[in-house]
C-alpha cells in the first residue's frame, strides 16, 4: 500500500500539478492576444477611416523601409563582424570579442535622444563645420537623422549585437576540417566565409536577425521623438488622442501580423534542415592571425559600430549631462532608478523562476502535446510590447469594472482599481513579454543532463520536487543566472509596456527619459540616459565573457 501511495503521489506531481502549472504560464502569456481578439467585434470605422485617411500609407511604408534597412545593416555588420573576431587574430580582437555586445545596452530611444541633438543644425557637429569652413545656412549638405532612414540606421547601430551573439555562437561551433578543406580547393578567406561559414551559420543569422527586426516593429521612443509613424505611434495616438481603447486594440492586433510573420519567416526558412557536427569533424575552428594591414583594417571595421553605437552616444550624453542642468543626485532620478531596478530585479526572479518550472514541466511530461505549451508560452518576446500592454490592460480593466460593479452593489463601496494599472500588471507584462528568455537558456540546458540521474534519484525516494532542487538546480545556476542578467537589462531598457501600463506617479528611468526628452530637456534626459547605460553594461559584459567561456554555446535572447 505504502508503494501504491507514493506512486500515485508522483503521478499526482507528474500529471496534474506540472501541467496544470505549465498551461497557466502558456494562457498568461496568450492574456495579450485574447485581449486585443475581443476588440474585434467591437465597431470602430470612424477610427480606422480616420487612420487609413491620414496614418496607413505612412505606417506601411516607413515600417518597410524600417524593416529592409535594418535587416541589411545587422545582419551585414553583424555578421561579418562575427566572423573576424572568431576566426581571425588582429590587434585589439580579444577586446573587441565583448566590445562589440556594448551597443545592446543603448536603448534605441537613448540613442536617438543622443544623435539628435549631437547632429542638429545647431548641435556640436554642424556648429563645428560652420565654424572650420566658414559655412552659413543653405551653404552645405548634411544627413537628416530625423528621417526613417535615419531611424533606421540608429537601430541598425544599437541591434546588430542580435546577429553577432548568435553567429558568432555558430561560427565558434563550426568544423576546423571543412574549414581547411575550403582552403585547399583553391578559396580563399573571403570566399570560405561566403561558400562554407555563411551558409552553416544561416540558422542562426536569420535568427537574430528576426530578433533584431522584433525589436524594430516594437520601438516607440524614438520613431515618436523623431515623427516617423509607425503602429506603435498609432496605437498610443489612437488611444490618448482619440480616446479610443478598442480602436487601439485592433491597430495592436494589426501590428501583431507582421511580428508574426517574421516568425513564421525564420521558422520557414530553417524547413527541416538540421546541421550537426560529426564525430570526425568535430575540431573546432581556430583563428588565424591576418597579416599587418588587413589585421589593422579588421581593428577598424570591428570598431566603427562600437564607437558610433556606444562610445559617440555616452560620451554625449554624459557631457550633457555634466554641462547641462541635470544632476545624479537629483532625487527624482533617485527614485526612477530605484523603481527600475526594484522592477527589473523581481521580474527577473519570476521568469526565470517560471522558466524553470515550465522546462522542468516538460521534462516529466513528455508529450508532443504538451510541448505545444512551452512553444506558446516563447511567443511573448515576438509581441510588441505596445500590443502586450493593450492586451493586458483591456481584460484586467474589464475585470475591475465587474469587481467595482459587483462591490457597489453589494456593499456600497468602490474598490477602485485592482489590477490595472498596478505594479502587478506591470510585471504581468513583463513575463508575457520576456519568459521565451528564460525559456530559451534554461531548456537546452535542462535538456542536456541525463535522464539517468532523475531515475537513480527517484529509486532512492527522491520527488520531483527533491530532483529539481538537489540535482538541477545546481547544474542550472549558469543558464539561469545569464537569463536573470538578460531580462533584468530588458526590462531596465523597456519604455512602451512600461509607458502604458505603470501606475499614476510611477515612473522608471525608461519612462522619465522619455518625458524628458519629449519635453526637449535633453541635458536632464542625458542624466537618465546615463544611468540606464551604466545598470546594463555590467550584464552584458558579463554575458559576453559567458560567450568565449562556453564555447559557443551562448546565452541568447530566444529564438523567436
Amino acid at each position: 500500500m505504502p508503494a501504491a501511495a507514493a506512486g500515485m503521489r508522483f503521478r499526482l506531481e507528474t500529471g496534474v500539478i506540472w501541467r496544470l502549472g505549465a498551461m497557466a504560464a502558456a494562457l498568461l502569456v496568450a492574456l495579450p492576444l485574447f485581449g486585443v481578439l475581443g476588440s474585434v467585434f467591437i465597431w470602430q470605422g470612424e477610427v480606422w477611416r480616420h487612420v487609413a485617411q491620414t496614418q496607413l500609407s505612412a505606417i506601411l511604408l516607413n515600417s518597410a523601409i524600417l524593416l529592409l534597412g535594418v535587416g541589411i545593416g545587422s545582419v551585414t555588420i553583424g555578421a561579418g563582424s562575427a566572423w573576424l573576431v572568431t576566426l581571425h587574430r588582429f590587434p585589439g580582437s580579444r577586446i573587441l570579442e565583448w566590445a562589440l555586445l556594448l551597443p545592446l545596452v543603448m536603448p534605441t530611444y537613448i540613442i536617438g535622444y543622443a544623435y539628435a541633438d549631437l547632429l542638429a543644425f545647431a548641435g556640436p557637429v554642424q556648429t563645428g563645420l560652420r565654424g572650420s569652413m566658414g559655412w552659413g545656412r543653405g551653404d552645405y549638405w548634411f544627413p537628416d537623422i530625423q528621417s526613417v532612414w535615419g531611424v533606421a540606421a540608429l537601430f541598425t547601430l544599437v541591434l546588430y549585437p542580435y546577429v553577432y551573439i548568435a553567429a558568432r555562437a555558430a561560427f565558434l561551433a563550426q568544423s576546423l576540417t571543412l574549414l581547411e578543406a575550403s582552403r585547399i580547393l583553391g578559396h580563399g578567406p573571403w570566399r570560405t566565409f561566403l561558400r562554407v561559414g555563411l551558409p552553416l551559420a544561416r540558422p542562426a543569422i536569420v535568427a537574430g536577425a528576426a530578433l533584431a527586426l522584433l525589436e524594430t516593429l516594437a520601438d516607440f521612443g524614438t520613431v515618436q521623438y523623431f515623427g516617423v509613424t509607425t503602429f506603435t505611434t498609432a496605437i498610443y495616438n489612437t488611444w490618448f488622442g482619440l480616446g479610443s481603447r478598442d480602436g487601439a486594440a485592433q491597430l495592436a492586433l494589426a501590428l501583431l501580423v507582421p511580428a508574426l510573420l517574421l516568425v513564421w519567416v525564420e521558422r520557414q526558412s530553417r524547413g527541416q534542415a538540421r546541421f550537426y557536427r560529426l564525430a570526425n569533424l568535430s575540431k573546432s575552428a581556430e583563428a588565424t592571425p591576418l597579416t599587418r594591414a588587413a589585421g589593422w583594417g579588421a581593428t577598424a571595421v570591428c570598431a566603427l559600430p562600437i564607437l558610433f553605437g556606444f562610445a559617440v552616444p555616452t560620451l554625449h550624453l554624459l557631457r550633457l549631462a555634466l554641462l547641462g542642468d541635470g544632476s545624479f543626485t537629483d532625487p527624482r532620478f533617485l527614485r526612477e532608478a530605484v523603481n527600475s531596478l526594484a522592477l527589473a530585479t523581481l521580474a527577473a526572479l519570476a521568469i526565470v523562476s517560471l522558466a524553470i518550472f515550465m522546462a522542468y514541466a516538460g521534462r516529466l511530461v513528455r508529450r508532443r502535446a504538451f510541448n505545444a505549451t512551452l512553444e506558446v508560452a516563447s511567443m511573448g518576446y515576438a509581441i510588441p510590447g505596445t500590443v502586450i500592454a493593450v492586451g493586458i490592460l483591456v481584460p484586467l480593466a474589464l475585470f475591475d469594472r465587474h469587481i467595482d460593479a459587483t462591490a457597489r452593489a453589494a456593499f456600497g463601496l468602490s474598490p477602485g482599481l485592482l489590477l490595472s494599472s498596478t505594479i502587478a500588471a506591470l510585471l504581468i507584462a513583463y513575463v508575457v513579454r520576456f519568459l521565451a528568455v528564460g525559456i530559451a537558456n534554461v531548456t537546452p540546458a535542462l535538456a542536456a543532463i541525463d535522464p539517468a540521474m532523475d531515475w537513480s534519484a527517484r529509486i532512492l525516494g527522491a520527488s520531483p520536487r527533491e530532483v529539481l532542487a538537489r540535482i538541477h538546480m545546481p547544474m542550472l545556476r549558469g543558464p539561469a543566472l545569464a537569463a536573470g542578467l538578460i531580462v533584468f537589462v530588458e526590462v531596465v531598457k523597456e519604455l512602451p509596456a512600461t509607458l502604458l501600463i505603470r501606475p499614476f506617479n510611477f515612473d522608471t528611468l525608461a519612462v522619465g527619459v522619455y518625458q524628458l526628452a519629449k519635453d526637449e530637456r535633453l541635458a536632464q534626459a542625458a542624466v537618465g540616459s546615463i544611468l540606464i547605460v551604466a545598470a546594463a553594461v555590467g550584464p552584458v559584459i558579463l554575458l559576453s565573457r559567458a560567450i568565449a567561456r562556453r564555447d559557443g554555446a551562448t546565452s541568447s535572447p530566444p529564438d523567436p
